[in-house]
């Protein structure tokens, strides 16, 4: 771990040693170890925020990909609902209210919180759930291996629950062209960055802070504890800043 944190960034080592910690807990309570060899390991300061927002025409080119119903599904949950990847990836079928568009998750420190999304998640999620009435809600497209947590496997098809590494390895490959449009078709491979499931909920909620939402309701939809938190969504992004010049033309005022 300490070698790998070298070529990491701070999140993904502060998440991965918060897992090994609570592992080695788990086992230094049923005596199978005593010492902590995480020891001397740190976490570290995690930089400020920069995700920049999707632009409208971006997002809508996600739709435009030749993906399967899962992955368009997720992202559209994802789009509509400003959820977190990691909630929405462990919703179970017999979570969901798609009468009511919304779904219960549990958010972090276990309280049970409520996502609400719109006509393009409730029109994709039946085809999706086809006739399942519980389990997982997003699985891998193939048997479950043996050890698999009860929780993430579908009791009727006995495959496992998507995870987040593999989700977000699924949607960084297909964006990869769409984060970099003037790549020739050669060059997409793995030295060629795609965009990360967390932008789809900063685009979210930086568009509805573009278009006036209040911090009330930013709050509420973002899910975060405090006004501070939703300040990094108030960063107008490339379609706002165009149409705020475009509205100060000089030029086309004069032709209106």
């Amino acid at each position: 771990m300490a070698r790998q944190a070298d070529e990491m960034d701070a999140d993904n080592v502060n998440r991965e040693l918060s897992i090994a910690r609570k592992a080695i807990g788990w086992w230094q309570r049923q005596g199978w170890i005593e010492g902590d060899p995480t020891i001397g390991i740190e976490r570290r300061p995690a930089p400020p925020d920069r995700t920049k927002a999707l632009a409208e025409n971006q997002i809508t080119s996600l739709w435009h990909l030749d993906v399967g119903l899962r992955g368009k599904t997720q992202w559209k949950v994802l789009d509509e609902s400003a959820a977190r990847a990691d909630e929405v990836l462990c919703l179970n079928v017999e979570d969901l209210y798609p009468q009511d568009k919304r779904g219960r998750i549990t958010a972090k420190g276990g309280a049970t919180e409520w996502i609400h999304w719109q006509s393009g998640t409730a029109q994709l999620l039946p085809r999706l759930i086809a006739r399942r009435t519980r389990g997982p809600l997003f699985l891998t497209g193939h048997k479950a291996p043996a050890g698999t947590p009860t929780l993430d496997v579908c009791p009727e098809t006995g495959r496992a629950r998507l995870s987040y590494r593999r989700a977000e390895e699924l949607f960084e490959g297909n964006t990869r062209l769409l984060a970099d449009p003037l790549a020739p078709p050669e060059d997409i491979d793995e030295d060629l960055d795609g965009w990360t499931l967390h932008r789809l909920r900063h685009s979210a909620l930086t568009h509805d802070a573009e278009d006036g939402t209040s911090a009330p309701m930013l709050l509420a939809r973002s899910r975060h504890a405090s006004v501070r938190s939703v300040e990094r969504y108030a960063r107008p992004g490339v379609d706002a800043v165009a149409r705020h010049v475009a509205g100060r033309d000089p030029t086309a005022s004069r032709r209106r």
